[in-house]
């Protein structure tokens, strides 16, 4: 199993950024995912999810301003981040779990995940 993040870097106030998370080795299209961030201040919060059949959850400080999607073909996760702000600055991973109707997996039950990219967000 492997997730890839790509697409990360360093971005002023205001700008915005394309995350890619490329996996492979398990069945991308069943699979529930989302984005989290970590800080040394707040440690790994959730960002968003988008489950199997493209429902999506965003935590209220991404809600407008940031977009999750994936592509099955591509067996490919999105996040979209617009109007970046500097306490956007982080390391952004994405994560992976089976989905199941109706139920949102909190982080510590998502069994696959990335690696990380930084992102730094400065005025």
């Amino acid at each position: 199993v492997q997730l890839v993040e790509s697409g990360g870097g360093s971005v002023q106030v205001g700008g915005s950024l394309r995350l890619s998370c490329a996996t492979s080795g398990f069945p991308f299209s069943s699979y529930c995912m989302a984005c989290f961030r970590e800080t040394p201040e707040k440690g790994r919060e959730e960002v968003a999810k988008i489950s199997s059949d493209d429902n999506t959850l965003y935590t209220s400080t991404a809600r407008g301003r940031f977009t999750i999607s994936r592509d099955n073909a591509k067996n490919t996760l999105y996040l979209d981040m617009t109007d970046l702000k500097s306490e956007d600055t982080a390391m952004y991973y994405c994560a992976a779990n089976w989905c199941t109707y109706g139920y949102w997996p909190p982080q510590n039950e998502f069994e696959y995940w990335g690696r990380g990219i930084q992102v730094t967000v400065s005025s």
